[in-house]
């Protein structure tokens, strides 16, 4: 049995697509799946499964969402193995200003890393730091010119909606879970 982090997106942003934490638990485990752990009410769900085949669980996560709440949410998977090795490859700069904004931006697939980077473009020296390892994405900014950076721009942009954000507490927190479940 693996374990996996759901990241909804577009869940509880600004009253819109309310789906609540407790019962989206209930439906994951009425679902079949086991440990189940919500985080936040952004929508972040922990859960193990015998299936491995990640297209398969997104499926299976977004027809449950679909026919529970009656909301089509992009739904995107990272298994719990591979967020913990992207953060072994964190760079020393992500976190570590606490006058800077530090997010991870997680690749929905289809779309690859490669396409996401290419679109915003390079991140501007000076404003922003950007690494990645494989589908999740290291952004840093600092907070008092971070409208200048390129990446914040993200937002409005055909990229927009094939990736997800999380800030760093998230994340961190996020693979505390996971090594407890």
């Amino acid at each position: 049995m693996e374990t996996y982090i759901a990241l909804l997106r577009g869940v509880n942003v600004g009253g819109k697509n309310r789906v609540v934490m407790a019962t989206l638990k209930e439906r994951f485990e009425q679902h079949g799946f086991k440990n189940v752990v919500t985080y936040l009410n952004s929508g972040n769900v922990i859960f193990s499964s015998e299936v491995t085949d990640i297209l398969q669980l997104t499926d299976e996560c977004e027809k449950l969402i679909e026919k529970e709440f009656k909301l089509t949410i992009i739904v995107t998977i990272i298994s719990a193995k591979a967020l913990l090795t992207a953060l072994e490859e964190i760079p020393k700069w992500w976190n570590a200003d606490k006058k800077s904004k530090h997010n991870v931006i997680f690749v929905i697939p289809p779309t690859t890393t490669e396409e996401v980077i290419a679109s915003v473009g390079e991140a501007k020296a000076g404003y922003e730091k950007v690494a990645y390892h494989e589908r999740v994405i290291f952004w840093s900014a600092p907070i008092k010119t971070f409208s200048k950076s390129r990446w914040s721009k993200i937002v409005g942009t055909k990229m927009y909606s094939r990736i997800t954000i999380r800030n760093a507490n998230t994340v961190n927190k996020l693979a505390e879970l996971v090594q407890k479940n």
